[in-house]
């Protein structure tokens, strides 16, 4: 479904991304995992098209990678909303924006997340901010979902109830899910696949299940081993 064949990715002198070669096929939720600064969120704006490759091909389903968002849903690790909107408006508002949104699931989530239809954007607390987010990633119908960083912000005693939540939102049936994040021991548990990233180069790429059996070792054991 997505394939990264020699992606390079410089800004001005700085290589962000070097030579990566990476698939990815669908029914699976994957977490890029590395340091800040290792290429993570850079590899989300490439596969949304947000920025292009300085050399190599992006293809998902066989299509290059354009700044046409009909393949892909990307929540940002930026907030870039309407404050003057409320929840609801903002909801609406997406919806006349993507074909592909279900607004009707995006009632459903925002219920699931405990957020008022009513309450202004710009009143949101960030972990409110950030649920509002998960609702608008989510309800888009597309065949991949990218999220940078979806728990930043978001009360510790509220994460795991949250990570659970989003598996009965995601159609694993059709879709592939990439999660970065830094809370990796809570996420752990809904991912399928790992890909470490350091220094924008794919250090390792891992089922988790068999990381486990196979290795007896959590995410966080095997990048330290594979990391130094």
């Amino acid at each position: 479904m997505i394939n990264l064949s020699g992606v390079t990715k410089k800004y001005l002198t700085k290589v962000a991304l070097n030579d990566v070669e990476l698939e990815l096929t669908k029914g699976k939720i994957i977490g890029l995992v590395g340091e800040n600064g290792s290429g993570k969120s850079t590899t989300l704006k490439l596969l949304a098209g947000l920025t292009q490759a300085t050399r190599g091909s992006i293809t998902i389903n066989g299509k290059k990678v354009n700044r046409i968002a009909n393949q892909v849903s990307y929540l940002s690790e930026l907030d870039s909303y309407y404050g003057f909107y409320n929840v609801g408006q903002t909801i609406d508002f997406f919806a006349s924006q993507f074909s592909d949104f279900n607004q009707e699931k995006a009632e459903e989530i925002r219920t699931f997340m405990n957020l008022d239809r009513n309450a202004k954007l710009k009143h949101l607390s960030k972990g409110n901010r950030g649920r509002l987010k998960i609702v608008l990633t989510l309800s888009r119908e597309v065949p991949v979902i990218l999220m940078d960083e979806p728990l930043s912000g978001l009360d510790p005693m509220v994460r795991d109830s949250i990570v659970k939540g989003l598996i009965s939102f995601i159609d694993l049936e059709r879709q592939v899910v990439v999660i970065t994040t830094h809370e990796i021991k809570e996420i752990e548990a809904i991912l399928d696949e790992v890909v470490l990233i350091k220094e924008g180069k794919i250090l390792g790429h891992r089922n988790v299940e068999e990381l486990r059996l196979e290795e007896n070792v959590g995410i966080v054991e095997w990048m330290k081993k594979i990391s130094g």
